[in-house]
């Protein structure tokens, strides 16, 4: 047999567990040579990415320092449709939906009259650093609002850094912290209702094992993103050389 196999676990938390050290095994791996220049490398004009307090295009840009992420209005995108339908299903009300995803109730309603497949979304392009600045805020506020002390506004806990260097150290002890106090969870934490009280979002009002499942489905969508960026950037560059 082989001995991955052997040691496989086949709990909930283990699966959770070694999903997510696999995701990070990968993404540390695709993360290799980061510099600083493909760090903030804008594939196309308009991209959301780091910026310094004061030259922020977005609306709501956000941060404690000097760099600030782009953060456009708050809507609920096409892609979450099926979910705002399964949380009104499950007997969330319309104005507790509203008060998640910081829109009108109008907007719900709108959401949950909707028929048929919806309209891909127009999101904006981001670069490598908003793709990591937004894990690292993501993660930083995960733990502040399940093992921390829960008052911190989570946009205010990353200071953001140009510096791909610093910010992947930044980010990879804020994920050793993370993957610690989640491996000493236990059944009953999974099971609790509300364990964590992430503000935004429906943390509060589901069990962890499902907050569990979805802190993982953000950090391997966003990785997988950003190793694709970098395929792009190492394309463009090799492009540029052979017309030279």
């Amino acid at each position: 047999m082989d001995a991955n196999a052997m040691s496989a676990r086949t709990d909930r938390l283990g699966l959770l567990l070694d999903q997510f050290d696999h995701a990070r095994e990968m993404a540390q791996v695709r993360l290799d040579g980061l510099g600083d220049e493909e760090f903030l490398w804008e594939p196309v004009p308009d991209c959301w990415s780091l910026r310094r307090r004061g030259e922020a295009t977005t609306p709501r840009a956000f941060g404690p320092g000097e760099w600030v992420l782009d953060q456009g209005a708050p809507d609920i995108p096409a892609s979450e449709y099926a979910e705002v339908a399964r949380q009104a299903a499950g007997g969330m009300t319309v104005a507790k939906i509203a008060d998640d995803w910081s829109v009108s109730v109008e907007r719900v309603e709108q959401v949950l009259a909707h028929t048929g497949r919806p309209e891909p979304d127009k999101v904006p392009v981001t670069t490598i650093a908003w793709r990591l600045a937004h894990l690292h805020f993501h993660f930083a506020g995960g733990w502040e609002w399940t093992f921390g002390e829960r008052r911190r506004e989570p946009r205010l806990l990353v200071d953001f850094t140009p510096s791909a260097a610093l910010a992947l150290d930044r980010f990879w002890r804020l994920i050793d912290r993370w993957r610690d106090s989640v491996g000493a969870v236990t059944d009953e934490q999974l099971d609790t209702v509300g364990f964590s009280q992430y503000p935004y979002g429906s943390d509060p009002d589901n069990p962890f094992i499902a907050v569990l499942a979805g802190a993982n489905l953000e950090f391997i969508h966003h990785m997988a993103e950003i190793a694709l960026l970098r395929d792009l950037w190492r394309a463009s560059n090799n492009t540029t050389q052979h017309t030279r």
